[in-house]
């Protein structure tokens, strides 16, 4: 008896699809295995203020990337993805949207000195906030959205791993004391940069890409198709890169160290379905297979339910063993968090792979808006209240991912793209 026959073939499209599914599962391994071994190292050997420090530092830089970024990981992805087989039109997207990211790193620049030296809290620190802004180069340098448009993931993972590993390595030779804490946002933003110019290499000598300047038509062009983006990204940051940093001027560093190691390992399980959105988007928004994606969704939406409980219940021993003693303060927030990602998992797959590839970006881009919007109103109240904690934030976080989770349901069972075969 065969139990497998070696003419069955797979479809052109689906071989594509789990060649980019496996290449960018093997990135996220990396992205698992790499940051373990740093965090808990940084955590020991900062310290949890310090550590807190450079976390705060990080969402300060994750502004100014999301600002850079301007939505087009999703609109440029789209572009590149539908016109692929035509090089010439391939090439003018390229141009215009690295001219446009260039030019919002230069001004985003600006404002990152104004507000490093307008305020005190950032002045007395400057250089070390300062290093952390290279990543911001470095993530405009890195065309994500060309390689996700053209589905050659392959590309995406070799070089991302490559920072990582730049980053690691560096790290275990330089940060030897807590005073060292200095020296991390320079060695994250080296990283970043040596992937960059590598990924321009291979736009250039792989893909045949030639630098030219673009036209204002191009230009204004994309800029506007991508704003409507732009307003869904910068939605999203309210309700993460923001929490650490109200945490970092209402509480205290010690406080954001804290609640970012949670964070972080809350961040890792989201991250795990990464290579299933960024492969399922350019995918879904070709080939419009709502059948396999239902499959997918109710797979990967079972799976996160068991693996949200068992972090439930091991929370105490997962952050133990990470980080060491002392830190129940983050397996209490760890707790709290698996809560939020009964919803956000599901909400996370229906929103870009899903909404957005079928021709309604529009409903995955405002449940995101709703959903900050909730977030703002809830942080402002916590601020104005007194009652900036860590709890506190973190409960705010499961609110509003159950929020933009009911909205995007909503949206689907309300336009019956659950119906479409």
């Amino acid at each position: 008896m065969k139990f497998f026959n070696k003419n069955i073939k797979i479809a052109p499209d689906k071989q594509i699809l789990v060649e980019n599914f496996f290449s960018l599962s093997l990135l996220q391994g990396a992205n698992y295995i790499l940051p373990l071994l740093v965090l808990p190292y940084l955590v020991r050997i900062l310290g949890i203020e310090k550590y807190g420090l450079v976390v705060f530092a990080q969402a300060l830089a994750q502004y100014f990337i999301l600002f850079t970024d301007f939505g087009f990981d999703l609109s440029a992805t789209r572009n590149i993805s539908v016109c692929r087989e035509d090089k010439k039109q391939v090439n003018e997207i390229f141009n215009t949207v690295m001219f446009i990211k260039f030019g919002l790193m230069l001004i985003g620049l600006l404002l990152f000195l104004l507000i490093i030296m307008g305020f005190s809290r950032f002045r007395q620190e400057w250089a070390f906030f300062l290093f952390g802004y290279g990543a911001v180069i470095g993530n405009m340098l890195f065309p994500l959205w060309f390689f996700q448009g053209m589905e050659k993931m392959k590309y995406i993972t070799a070089l991302n791993i490559l920072s990582k590993l730049i980053f690691t390595l560096a790290v275990f030779v330089v940060i030897r004391q807590p005073s060292d804490y200095f020296y991390v946002p320079l060695l994250y933003s080296t990283g970043f940069i040596v992937s960059g110019i590598w990924a321009q290499w291979i736009t250039v000598k792989k893909f045949g890409l030639n630098y030219a300047l673009p036209s204002r038509n191009n230009v204004v062009s994309k800029f506007k198709e991508s704003s409507q983006f732009f307003a869904s990204r910068v939605s999203l940051s309210i309700f993460t890169s923001s929490n650490v940093f109200v945490l970092g001027l209402f509480a205290g560093n010690e406080i954001v160290g804290y609640y970012a190691a949670a964070e972080k390992l809350f961040i890792a399980i989201k991250s795990a379905y990464q290579p299933m959105v960024t492969t399922l988007y350019p995918y879904i928004s070709k080939m419009k297979n709502v059948t396999f994606f239902k499959k997918v969704f109710k797979l990967a939406t079972l799976f996160n339910i068991f693996l949200s409980i068992t972090v439930f219940f091991l929370a105490y021993n997962i952050v133990e063993i990470i980080f060491g003693e002392g830190m129940q303060l983050s397996a209490h927030i760890l707790q709290i968090f698996t809560v939020a990602s009964i919803f956000s998992i599901p909400s996370y797959l229906l929103g870009f792979p899903f909404l957005a590839a079928m021709g309604y970006p529009r409903y995955a881009n405002s449940s995101i808006i709703i959903g900050s919007l909730v977030h703002i109103i809830g942080l402002l109240i916590l601020v104005l209240t007194s009652h900036v904690n860590i709890y506190s934030v973190a409960i705010l976080v499961c609110i509003t991912e159950f929020v933009v989770f009911a909205i995007r349901v909503r949206e689907t069972n309300r336009n019956k793209l659950w119906d479409v075969h």
